[in-house]
This record gives structure tokens, C-alpha cells and sequence, in this order.
């Protein structure tokens, strides 16, 4: 296995505070080899499909077909949403996530809502979202006020699915006119938490917040359209002049603002940035506490950002440009030795995230070691 010790990262140099970036993304090209492979359900089982696989094709009828994806929770980081999403990537048609807009587990568990930066990411990879509702669900026995086995409605994504199966537009579209959805799909939410709260004599949250919640969503939508506006007529004015970084920046977040071709402006962090000399080290990272390569899940859900990562155009420190290079990186416990794999799918599993790197134009990062 070929490595590259000799090409790892520099470390040390001048932090700075309040790195800002901007870039600009005039398409999408991605080819992913992680995908697995989607089972296909016909559209009257789609209850079928969300009860057994969080990503799936759907036979709408002899012509159509979509690839499916659902979250748990409008939280990214509960059940690797990402690594669904992912799964939809090698789909040459439309591709669709479902996400709740809320998620109350009862009183004794936590409250999920949808956030803005999660829709945005959707439109920018060009995945159409349907913004439902938990409609059904049964106490769970562990807790006095908890309930678990959540049930989507299905008759309001099948209506969504109806509608959107032959929709001309772009999903960025699709998904701004989902948010204007957005109140309506809450008060349903609640409605139903509230009939799931008697059924199953399960105590649930507040429902004062979920107004300010909806109210943040409208105020970012408004603020993106206003943004994009602006874009459209000329460069984004910063509100702050950046000083001139200096090389070798490590372990630093980074604001990162993306315009597509549409005008549309999306905000993002990247985990790491590094500058040496000419070029931006964009790097995402993803941790294991053992002695083995972080999770499948963990690994899909990192090159979810590769996808937007490779293909930034015009990636500029205030007025200043750089060439990007986008990094996937894996860390863990000490004593992990690439050289002395034996699990025959670790090393297989290497192999592709290889391919998908070289293909795709990143770097696969181990441990401080490039792997080429």
C-alpha cells in the first residue's frame, strides 16, 4: 500500500482568528464507489421501504424511479443522515431525502428541529427534500415519558412524492418552496404529538418554542434570498478585511461561503484549513477512539463534504485566490499500523476510498500519512 510520509501536512505557522473563504460551485460532478446497493420498493410499499432501509429506490411506475433516503431526526448527528444521503450519490435520477421537521421523543428524551444549514446543504448537492411530520409512534417501556417507534405519515410524502415526481425545476427551488411550507408541516407535527402523547400517556415538550424555531428557518430563508440577490449583481462585500494569512495554518475552522450558479449563497464550516504557499487545505476529519478506522457511516458521511469540497471554483482568502485541496481525514487510537492490516474488508474498504480519491480529485489523509 503505497503511503506518502513525506507529503503529510505541515504544522505550526501563525493561527488566525475568523478565517473567512469564499468560493464558488458552477456544478456538481462526483463519482462515488462507497454506495451501496439500494434495494427497490414499488410506490405503494413505501411504508414497507422506510420501515426496513434508510436509502432505496422507488419504482413510481414503469418510467420513474427515485432514489430514496429518510432521517431520523432533523439532527445531522443522530443516525448518520449524511451517509444516507450518500448512498443516492451513484442514482442517475432524482434523488430525494425525507426529513422530519421536528422530532420530540417526550419529556424524558430530546427535541430535534429542522435547521436551515441542512436544507441549504441539500440544494447545493442537488438532493429534493420533503419536509414531513412524525405522525404515529408507541411508548417506550424504559421510560415514563418517552416514546420511540416514530411513524412517518405516509400519505403526505406519497402526495409530495406525487407532486415532485414530475417537477421541471431545480431542487434548489423545490426546496425553497418546501420552507414556505415549513409552519404548516410544525402545527401537523404537533398536532400529532399532542394525539401520540394521549394515546400513549406520555408527557412531551413545550410546544412554545417550536414557533421561534419556525420563525429562524423563514428569517434564513429571507436572508438567502436577500443575499443571492446581491450576489447575482456583484461580489459579496466582507463586513471585515481579513489580514494577509500566513503559511502553514493548522487545525484551524474556517467560515466557508459557497455561490452556485444560480446565485444562491450557503454557508458552511470547514473543520480544518491549512495554507502552504499557493494552496488551501480544505480538510474534514473524522475520529475513531480505537484502534481501527472510524465507522462506514462516519467515512460515507465525510465524503459527503468531499462532494461539495471538489468542486469549489474561485476559492479566495479576501482577495486573494487559492487552488484547493480537499482532504478527507481519518484518525485513531494510537498503535494502529496501516502496513499490518489483516481484515481483508478494512483493506478492501482502503482500496476504494483510494479509487474514490484519485477519481474525484482528493486526498485520503491516515494518521498524518497520505495515502496515494
Amino acid at each position: 500500500m503505497a503511503t506518502g510520509k513525506d507529503q503529510k501536512p505541515k504544522i505550526g505557522g501563525t493561527k488566525m482568528i475568523n478565517l473567512e473563504i469564499s468560493a464558488e460551485i458552477k456544478g456538481i460532478k462526483y463519482k462515488p464507489f462507497l454506495c451501496k446497493e439500494l434495494k427497490t420498493f414499488d410506490f405503494t410499499n413505501i411504508d414497507v421501504a422506510l420501515n426496513e432501509e434508510p436509502s432505496f429506490k422507488l419504482r413510481i411506475d414503469d418510467k420513474n424511479e427515485i432514489a430514496v433516503s429518510w432521517w431520523v431526526s432533523p439532527k445531522r448527528t443522530r443516525s448518520y443522515p449524511y451517509a444516507r444521503v450518500y448512498d443516492t450519490l451513484a442514482f442517475p435520477c432524482k434523488r430525494v431525502t425525507i426529513i422530519p421537521v421536528m422530532k420530540d421523543e417526550g419529556a424524558d428524551g430530546d427535541r430535534d428541529f429542522l435547521q436551515w444549514d441542512t436544507v441549504s446543504l441539500m440544494s447545493l448537492l442537488g438532493i429534493y427534500v420533503i419536509i414531513s411530520y412524525y405522525f404515529d409512534a408507541s411508548k417506550n417501556p424504559k421510560f415514563k415519558n418517552k416514546i420511540t417507534n416514530q411513524k412517518f405519515d405516509i400519505n403526505h410524502i406519497k402526495s409530495e412524492i406525487t407532486g415532485l415526481v414530475f417537477y421541471q425545476s431545480d431542487a434548489l427551488h423545490w426546496n425553497l418552496s418546501q420552507l414556505d411550507k415549513v409552519g404548516e408541516i410544525a402545527k401537523l407535527a404537533l398536532k400529532h404529538y399532542k394525539l401520540i402523547s394521549q394515546k400513549c400517556g406520555v408527557k412531551m415538550h413545550s410546544p412554545k418554542p417550536v414557533e421561534k424555531r419556525i420563525n429562524r428557518i423563514r428569517e434564513s430563508k429571507e436572508k438567502f434570498m436577500e443575499e443571492s440577490r446581491k450576489l447575482a449583481e456583484k461580489a459579496q462585500k466582507r463586513e471585515r478585511v481579513t489580514k494577509q494569512p500566513k503559511e502553514n495554518l493548522s487545525g484551524i475552522k474556517a467560515a466557508l461561503t459557497i455561490k452556485n450558479y444560480l446565485g444562491g449563497v450557503y454557508h458552511f464550516t470547514c473543520d480544518e484549513v491549512e495554507i502552504h504557499d499557493n494552496e488551501l487545505y480544505l480538510i474534514e476529519g473524522k475520529h475513531s477512539r480505537e484502534k481501527k478506522l472510524p465507522s462506514l457511516d462516519d467515512i460515507k458521511d465525510g465524503l459527503l463534504r468531499m462532494v461539495v469540497f471538489t468542486n469549489l471554483e474561485n476559492v479566495r482568502i479576501g482577495e486573494k485566490e487559492y487552488r484547493p485541496v480537499s482532504i478527507l481525514k481519518l484518525t485513531t487510537a494510537k498503535d494502529f499500523d496501516l502496513k499490518r492490516l489483516e481484515n481483508s474488508e478494512i483493506r478492501e474498504l482502503i482500496q476504494k476510498l483510494k479509487k474514490e480519491a484519485r477519481e474525484n480529485r482528493f486526498r485520503l489523509l491516515i494518521n498524518n500519512t497520505f495515502i496515494d
